[in-house]
C-alpha cells in the first residue's frame, strides 16, 4: 500500500517518517521523498492514527489524487535540483511526464488549480533557492552556479535571480541576512 505525504523535502524527513510508521507498528519497505510503500493494507483507523503522528512533525498524509499529483510534481522538481548533480537535459515537461507517467497538460492544469501557480514558476523559485544556497556557500562562482542550474548564460540566472528576489545574485552575495527558505516554503 501506498501513502503520499506532504512536505517531505529531504532525507531528515525520510527518516522522521520511517521511525513514526515503525513506533504504529507498521512496516514500511520503501520511504521515498513524499511517498512510503508499506508491506501491508491499512485500516482507516491507522491512517487516521497516521495522520495525526505526521501532523505533529509538520507533515500532512495526503488521500485527494489531485493534491497527490500535485505533491509529486513538487517532490519530483526538488529532486531534479537538490539532490541530481548533472544539469537537465530534457524539457521540463518531458522530465515531469516520464516520471508521473502523465501527460504534461494534465499535470499542468492539476498543479496549477492546487498550488495556484504554474509548475513553471514553481522551478524557477526552486532553482533560485538552490543559487541562494550555492551563494551562501561561497565554492563556486556565479557561471559555475549557472551552469549547474542549467541556464543559458549567468545574466539569465542574474535577470531571474532579481525577479524573484528583488536583488541581484552579487549583492545576495554579500548581504549578511539570508532570506533562504526552506523547501516546503517555497
Amino acid at each position: 500500500m501506498k501513502l503520499h505525504i506532504k512536505n517531505m523535502v529531504c532525507n531528515r524527513c525520510k527518516m522522521v517518517v520511517k521511525a513514526e510508521l515503525e513506533k504504529l507498528g507498521l512496516k514500511p519497505l520503501l520511504v521515498e521523498l513524499g511517498e512510503v510503500t508499506l508491506a501491508e493494507n491499512i485500516s482507516s483507523e491507522d491512517k487516521i492514527k497516521i495522520a495525526e503522528r505526521l501532523t505533529d512533525f509538520g507533515f500532512e498524509l495526503l488521500a485527494d489524487k489531485k493534491t497527490q499529483i500535485a505533491e509529486q510534481i513538487k517532490t519530483a522538481i526538488i529532486k531534479l535540483i537538490h539532490y541530481t548533480k548533472e544539469p537537465l537535459k530534457i524539457n521540463l515537461s518531458v522530465y515531469l511526464s516520464e516520471q508521473l507517467k502523465l501527460e504534461y497538460t494534465s499535470l499542468s492544469s492539476i498543479f496549477s488549480e492546487m498550488e495556484n501557480q504554474t509548475i513553471e514558476k514553481y522551478f524557477i523559485a526552486q532553482k533560485i533557492e538552490k543559487a541562494k544556497e550555492m551563494l551562501t556557500y561561497g565554492e563556486l562562482t556565479l557561471s559555475e552556479i549557472a551552469y549547474q542550474l542549467n541556464y543559458s548564460s549567468v545574466a539569465h540566472l542574474s535577470a531571474q535571480f532579481k525577479k524573484v528576489t528583488g536583488i541581484t545574485p552579487s549583492v545576495y552575495k554579500t548581504t549578511s541576512t539570508d532570506s533562504r527558505k526552506t523547501l516546503d516554503e517555497v
